[in-house]
């Protein structure tokens, strides 16, 4: 499995886990199943009278999507940084034109919060001061592709297209400030960047070859080490809640792990729930990004999110071609050019 199918994998798999949870998104666990089953097949218009997605049809992506192609794309035309204002004034500018479109799949309340205060003139550090939701940790998968990661030894796979022994490859604390310069503007919290360091450490362990249970060793560590940066909000630690999350399903069924991950875990905007309910869907179904998807899609809450997280880390880790077919080719009908785009992240890797 080459560098490209891994990180091609984690964009597709980002919006696939999005578009199936476009219309169970913020429904409770019981109208999800009352109107679906106990698990979603496949993807599934908005039902009428939704809050948020009405009159979407199937395999359309949410703002989960949208922003983190935005983000890639600023990432890739600033050669791996961006600006904090320029992502404010690019969030701003997608929200107008999602509003034009009669979208009611807006920016968050971090986000919009942050971003009407820098735009006013407030500097960037003190903007996201309190941004704590998970809107940072739904858009950085593409950090995670455009940034290297130094693997311990035991997690580095060796064969043919394995990084050398001695390639120069960024460290954990490279990752974390890379995701943070990409999310302070809108979440300079401990809890948000923590949440967001977790899903990009995992997304770059995958795409350098680790495994589900390896990558989500690493996102803890990852998540310790953001987790003092920004500002102090209340909130559970995230990295000793996803540590908890995991064993929580540990053997479970899929039914049983659904159960434990929204009752439980959590699954609202909260980083500290959506994160680790993310983490604990790919504990439960390592082996299959697609299931892994259809199970987070079917938890209810802001379940579109927690599947586009789950999706993205189990694309990298398992790459493009665990998906279906038919479903590359559902997201591929949104013309959001996402191999170009993880093409050229993966030059930023490089």
């Amino acid at each position: 499995m080459t560098t490209a199918s891994r990180a091609r994998g984690a964009l597709y798999g980002l919006a696939i886990g999005d578009a199936l949870g476009m219309p169970t998104q913020m429904l409770s666990r019981r109208e999800i199943v009352e109107r679906w089953g106990e698990f979603l097949t496949g993807f599934e218009p908005a039902p009428p009278g939704h809050p948020i997605a009405a009159g979407l049809p199937a395999g359309a992506v949410t703002d989960d999507t949208e922003q983190a192609v935005l983000l890639g794309r600023l990432l890739v035309q600033g050669h791996g940084a961006v600006a904090p204002r320029q992502l404010a004034q690019a969030l701003v500018d997608w929200e107008r034109d999602m509003a034009a479109r009669g979208s009611l799949d807006l920016l968050g309340p971090s986000t919009k919060r942050a971003i009407a205060a820098v735009l006013s003139g407030v500097p960037a550090e003190q903007a996201g001061a309190s941004g704590y939701t998970n809107g940072a940790a739904m858009r950085i998968a593409p950090v995670g592709i455009a940034v290297p990661l130094d693997l311990p030894e035991s997690v580095i796979p060796s064969g043919p297209g394995s990084p050398p022994a001695g390639a120069t490859r960024s460290s954990l604390s490279i990752l974390v400030d890379q995701v943070v310069a990409a999310s302070y503007v809108t979440h300079n919290t401990g809890v948000a960047l923590a949440g967001a360091a977790a899903v990009a450490a995992a997304v770059s362990a995958g795409i350098s070859g680790a495994s589900v249970a390896q990558a989500t060793m690493i996102a803890t560590a990852a998540a310790r080490l953001a987790a003092g940066r920004g500002h102090w909000v209340a909130g559970a630690d995230v990295a000793a809640r996803i540590e908890w999350a995991v064993g929580l399903v540990a053997g479970r069924d899929q039914a049983g792990a659904a159960g434990l991950i929204y009752t439980l875990v959590g699954t609202s905007l909260a980083t500290q729930e959506s994160v680790p309910a993310a983490f604990a869907v790919l504990a439960a179904m390592p082996d299959d990004p697609w299931q892994a998807c259809l199970l987070a899609a079917s938890l209810g809450g802001d379940c579109d999110t927690i599947a586009a997280m789950a999706g993205a880390v189990a694309g990298a880790c398992h790459g493009l071609g665990a998906f279906p077919a038919g479903a590359l080719a559902v997201i591929d009908a949104q013309g959001l050019g996402l191999t170009a785009l993880a093409d050229d992240l993966c030059a930023l890797r490089a």
